[in-house]
């Protein structure tokens, strides 16, 4: 549980901007089968993230996909490490966070 937290991190992530529609993060995530996308802003920096399981609670409240933003309905604190974080340091901040994803990335997000 030593390792870096990059020989387990998932290399292929989608991302989406933030007025995209809800509707077409579901079929960007859809068509790279994840189930997160990183939600960017106009500076290319990191607003969010939206999971499968957002999507799922949005329609379980009914709401339409086809109007609704990436922005409404993403995380906006996105918990960040390094690709040489330990894998025990990431589970810890996940679990501390109550969270499922982190980004992991080179350089800081925006």
């Amino acid at each position: 549980m030593d390792n870096p937290i990059s020989s387990l991190m998932n290399k292929h992530i989608a991302t989406v901007d933030i007025n995209d529609t809800i509707d077409k993060v579901e079929k960007i995530m859809d068509l790279h089968k994840l189930k997160f996308a990183l939600v960017i802003d106009s500076n290319q920096g990191c607003f969010g993230v939206i999971s499968y399981s957002d999507i799922v609670h949005f329609h379980e409240r009914g709401k339409n996909s086809k109007t609704e933003r990436a922005w409404e309905l993403c995380t906006h604190k996105v918990i960040e490490v390094s690709p040489d974080t330990s894998a025990r340091e990431a589970a810890k901040l996940m679990v501390k966070h109550k969270i499922n994803h982190i980004v992991i990335t080179e350089n800081k997000i925006k």
